[in-house]
């Protein structure tokens, strides 16, 4: 059994895939279903692009569901039940800042050097974990409170 992918389903495709960008993510392929009204986009990193014995590794899907013939849209909520998507980053504060510098609230700061939370836009939780181990606590994230919920 190999793990292909994470789905989860999106209102605003552009917006989510701008925010995966900033995190290093690319867009590997897009499906568009006329008939069943709906978008799939799948990312990764380029990394977990790699080809492994004809095999790719790990993805995120994002489904975005067409609105309705009347126009309406399905509105998404989150539940308990899941967790979050969590990424390795080389530099937690160089990866803070590029998102804060966007736009993106840092709902968890990396005040241990180590760990951060930050949401996407359709409130899914992402966890950014520094790789090869904490940094050394560094302004202004030592300092930095907690935003919301993550």
């Amino acid at each position: 059994m190999n793990y292909l992918h994470t789905m989860i389903r999106v209102s605003d495709p552009d917006a989510t895939v701008k925010f995966f960008e900033l995190l290093g993510l690319q867009e590997v392929r897009r499906m568009e279903s006329e008939q069943g009204r709906f978008t799939l986009i799948f990312l990764a990193t380029p990394e977990d692009h790699a080809e492994l014995g004809g095999e790719r590794r790990a993805e995120v899907e994002l489904t975005y569901n067409w609105p309705a013939e009347d126009g309406s849209a399905e509105t998404y909520t989150g539940g308990r039940n899941f967790g979050h998507l969590a990424y390795r980053v080389e530099d937690i504060y160089a990866t803070c800042q590029r998102l804060m510098d966007a736009g993106v609230t840092i709902n968890r700061p990396p005040r241990d050097g180590y760990m951060a939370f930050v949401r996407t836009p359709d409130n899914i939780s992402i966890e950014l974990l520094q790789a090869g181990g904490p940094r050394e606590p560094a302004e202004p994230w030592a300092s930095m409170p907690n935003t919301g919920e993550w």
